[in-house]
């Protein structure tokens, strides 16, 4: 039988593109002579709104790519004893660890979900923290629950203690984002996006979004259940306020809470609405971190998000990718960002 010549053509075309797709998995980051260089991101921008902004951020810093190759980066983490950023990859059900001058590596698989059944898109764990006992805490989507890695921190073992997984003997929803006060509570949120149908998981016990409070003597309070989808969370340097991103995109806002002297939330009021913007750009309000000055990094339409204590929009930190989540390094100098199948980097004015 004669075969077209074509066929070989197509079938050495496919084997490059296979290769090629491989190839960006396994190498998050080039070696050249010896030296790890990082990528830039081809889409990134950085676009000021005030010019306060560039008393945060170098107008020539670029947003490195620092690893690649994901399917959903989630959950950034900076880990000081160890000099190393932890992240998750939700579809993966796996955690991964990055060091300067090294490329990303596995580090904990599974992460969110012990089983071998899940149905749905996202099993794994989505945010990271440390509890006042400087051990990993995890946000478990597939177990729709919060629970503490047993083992030690440089030597992680898919061995878990639950924390807290049920309000009022009804399951979570999943878990999604977290974080500790001075005083040792710990707020976190409970979105849907855990269950294989979401809201319409037969699964699905509890009728509302949560925020919640999970105190030091171990009470477990419902803060709020306004939101229809929960998100990021995090404290102002002072404790006094409290931010909630909401990732609906018929609703795409960012509350703020005070915080009273017992850690009692009051009324909840708008911070930003950027329901508008979901339109053009990609992505939904998700997590968000605090620096020491009260500005606001938090990921939104089109990227990051940076907004003054007052909530006007200082500028952004564009990505072109689903930005779902930014971290800060220790002394707060470097930015960490989880985009889609990347995770970046963005170095501050210190």
């Amino acid at each position: 039988m004669k075969i077209d010549p074509r066929f070989y053509f197509l079938f050495a075309t496919l084997i490059t593109l296979s290769n090629c797709k491989e190839q960006k998995k396994e190498t998050p980051v080039q070696i050249v002579e010896d030296k790890i260089t990082y990528a830039t991101l081809a889409e990134g921008e950085l676009v000021a709104y005030e010019d306060d902004f560039w008393e945060l951020i170098n107008k020539e810093t670029p947003i490195e790519i620092i690893a690649e190759g994901h399917d959903w980066t989630e959950g950034p983490l900076w880990v000081p004893q160890l000099e190393m950023l932890l992240y998750t990859d939700i579809p993966r059900n796996a955690i991964y660890s990055w060091k300067e001058g090294g490329k990303s590596a596995l580090y904990l698989q599974p992460s969110g979900y012990l089983g071998n059944d899940f149905k749905g898109k996202e099993p794994g764990a989505n945010g990271l923290l440390l509890n006042p006992q400087n051990q990993l805490v995890l946000c478990q989507h597939g177990e729709r629950r919060i629970a503490v890695m047993e083992s030690e921190l440089s030597n992680p073992k898919p061995l878990f203690q639950p924390i807290i997984a049920k309000f009022k003997n009804k399951r979570f929803n999943s878990p999604n984002d977290g974080v500790y006060t001075s005083k040792g509570d710990l707020f976190f949120t409970d979105p849907p996006y855990g269950l294989p149908k979401q809201m319409q998981d037969q699964g699905k016990e509890i009728d509302f979004q949560g925020v919640y409070r999970f105190t030091i003597k171990g009470e477990l309070q419902l803060v709020t259940k306004e939101f229809t989808r929960p998100n990021g969370i995090a404290f102002s340097p002072d404790e006094r306020l409290l931010y909630v991103a909401n990732s609906d995109p018929e609703m795409a806002i960012w509350k703020v809470f005070e915080v009273s002297e017992d850690g009692q939330i009051g009324a909840g009021k708008l911070f930003y609405d950027a329901t508008k913007e979901v339109a053009n750009e990609k992505g939904l309000p998700d997590g968000l971190k605090v620096d020491n000055d009260g500005n606001i990094f938090a990921t939104g339409p089109g990227g990051v998000f940076v907004f003054s204590g007052d909530g006007k929009v200082l500028g952004k930190i564009k990505t072109g990718q689903a930005t779902s989540n930014c971290a800060f390094n220790n002394d707060k100098t470097t930015l960490f960002i989880t985009a889609d199948s990347y995770v970046l980097r963005v170095k501050l004015r210190e």
